[in-house]
This record gives structure tokens, C-alpha cells and sequence, in this order.
């Protein structure tokens, strides 16, 4: 049996990849550091520094621009040329942050892109791979959930 995919629609994507890109990568680099900031060696920080890295939301056209500065990652401009861009679907990043799916699967499946820096790609891919995560839930998150915990503060016992 095969699993549900699903991909953003194009009229959302294109709303989406009409929004300016630096507000959401502060909020993209926000939970970024709060992941993996304090996890990082200082080895793979000092090799970070002064490099771009793009990671590309295909289906919702996004694109989050950031950089590590001294002891955190840190939102940039878009434009320019990055370092390292990694692209992917919305899908495939959510597989990937819940551990569902493995960067190399998806690499060979053409599902997931690095362009740039070959070693500094590697080096992203092996830290994240070395790092003890936990499994992204979204449960949290879906919108009767959301709903539910809303209607709680909101209506009075």
C-alpha cells in the first residue's frame, strides 16, 4: 500500500512565493536555532561561518535565506547566490523533519536538491544525520487541534 502524498496547490504556491522572504526566514532561522543551534560541534560552526545556504520550498515557492553568525543562525536578505541551496517539496521536508524519510532516498529519488558547495552540503546532511532530533508531531498543529485548544481559553468553564 502505497502512501498519501500531497503537494501545496499552485495558486496557494504562487500566493506564498508572492510574500516577501524575510520575515519568513526569521521565522524560519527562530526554530531553526532553537533545533539545532546548541547541538551544533564548534568544528561544523566554524565551517558555517561566512557561508549562504537557501533552502527552497518548491510547491509553496518559498525560499528561506540564512547564515550562521557567532553562536546561531541568522536570516538574510534573498537574492544572491547561495553557498548551498537545498530544494524539496513541502512534503518531502515534513517527511524529513518527522524521520519518515532519509536525505539520500530522496536525493536518488530526484525529490530532494543540493546545488552549490558539494562539501558543504555533506557537511550539512552528516550533521543533521549525527544529531539525536526529536520526531517532529503535528499533531499539535492540525486545525481542529488548534481550534479545540483556542475554544478552551476562549470559552468559560
Amino acid at each position: 500500500m502505497s502512501e498519501e502524498t500531497w503537494t501545496i496547490p499552485a495558486p496557494v504556491g504562487q500566493l506564498l512565493g508572492r510574500l516577501p522572504a524575510f520575515p519568513g526566514s526569521v521565522m524560519f532561522v527562530t526554530g531553526l536555532n532553537l533545533a539545532l543551534a546548541k547541538k551544533l560541534n564548534p568544528d561544523v560552526t566554524q565551517m558555517l561561518i561566512g557561508k549562504k545556504l537557501r533552502l527552497c520550498v518548491t510547491d509553496a515557492q518559498w525560499a528561506f535565506d540564512f547564515e550562521w553568525k557567532s553562536d546561531r543562525f541568522v536570516a538574510c536578505a534573498k537574492g544572491g547566490t547561495a553557498d548551498l541551496t537545498i530544494s524539496a517539496g513541502a512534503h518531502d521536508f515534513v517527511k524529513l523533519a518527522r524521520r519518515q524519510e532519509d536525505p539520500d532516498t530522496l536525493f536518488f529519488n530526484r525529490r530532494l536538491a543540493m546545488e552549490g558547495d558539494t562539501e558543504l552540503g555533506l557537511l550539512v546532511k552528516n550533521t543533521i544525520d549525527a544529531i539525536e532530533l526529536p520526531v517532529l508531531d503535528l499533531e499539535p498543529f492540525k486545525p481542529a487541534q488548534v481550534l479545540a485548544r483556542l475554544r478552551a481559553r476562549l470559552v468559560p468553564h
